[in-house]
C-alpha cells in the first residue's frame, strides 16, 4: 500500500464516501481543548483515548468523531480525562452540512481502511511465521500456544478496528476472509503438532 500524507484520503474511500448518500445521515461532534503543558501524561491519556475511539485529528487539540452509543462512553472519558487535568474542552455538534458530513466521513474512513492495510499485513506475517515453524520442524505444544495467542491477538485487533468502521471501509470484507485464513492455518498446525506427537 502506497504511503499517504497526513490527512490525504484514498480515491477508493471518497468514492464509497460519495456512494452512500441513502443511508441515514450521521451527526458528528468535534472536540477542541487545551491542556496544562506539564505533565504530559495528561496529552498522551487523551491523544490515546481519541484515537482508540478512531476519532479524525483536524489540527493539534482538534478531532471530530461521529455520534452514537458505540463512541458515547469513551468520549466521556476523554471529556473527563481533559477535565481532571485542568484543560477546557469545548465539544461541536456540526451542522446539517452534506459536504462537511461526507468530507469526515471519508477522513473517518480513510482512517480505518489505513488500519485495515496493517491488518492485512499482520495476517500475512501471521500465516508466513506459522509456514516458517512448519518448514523448520518446530511442532510442539509450546509453540502451538504461542500462535494460538498470535490469533487470539489478531481477533481482538479485528474486533476493535470493525466496531469503529462505521462506514464500511474498502478493505474490511478482506481482513475477514484473511481473519479466517489465519484460523484455517493454525488448525492445519495444529493437526501437524497432534501427528508429531502421536509419532512412536
Amino acid at each position: 500500500m502506497p504511503a499517504m500524507r497526513i490527512g490525504e484520503v484514498p480515491q477508493g474511500v471518497v468514492a464509497l464516501a460519495a456512494t452512500r448518500k441513502q443511508r441515514e445521515p450521521v451527526s458528528w461532534r468535534l472536540i477542541t481543548y487545551r491542556l496544562p503543558a506539564e505533565p504530559s501524561r495528561h496529552r498522551v491519556a487523551v491523544w490515546r483515548e481519541l484515537r482508540r475511539l478512531g476519532a479524525v485529528t483536524l489540527q493539534q487539540g482538534t478531532w471530530a468523531l461521529p455520534e452514537g452509543e458505540r463512541f458515547d462512553a469513551g468520549f466521556a472519558r476523554v471529556i473527563k480525562a481533559i477535565t481532571a487535568a485542568g484543560g477546557q474542552p469545548v465539544v461541536l455538534t456540526v451542522a446539517d452540512d452534506d459536504a462537511s458530513a461526507a468530507q469526515l466521513e471519508a477522513l473517518f474512513t480513510g482512517q480505518r481502511e489505513a488500519e485495515w492495510g496493517e491488518f492485512l499485513g499482520d495476517c500475512g506475517k501471521y500465516e508466513a511465521e506459522l509456514a516458517g515453524e512448519v518448514a523448520k520442524g518446530k511442532l510442539t505444544l509450546a509453540e502451538l500456544d504461542e500462535e494460538e495467542q498470535s490469533l487470539d491477538r489478531l481477533r481482538r485487533w479485528y474486533r476493535t478496528i470493525r466496531a469503529r468502521d462505521l462506514f464500511g471501509a474498502p478493505s474490511a470484507p478482506a481482513a475477514e476472509r484473511r481473519l479466517k485464513e489465519c484460523a484455517e492455518a493454525l488448525e492445519q498446525f495444529a493437526d501437524l503438532v497432534y501427528q508429531a506427537r502421536e509419532r512412536p
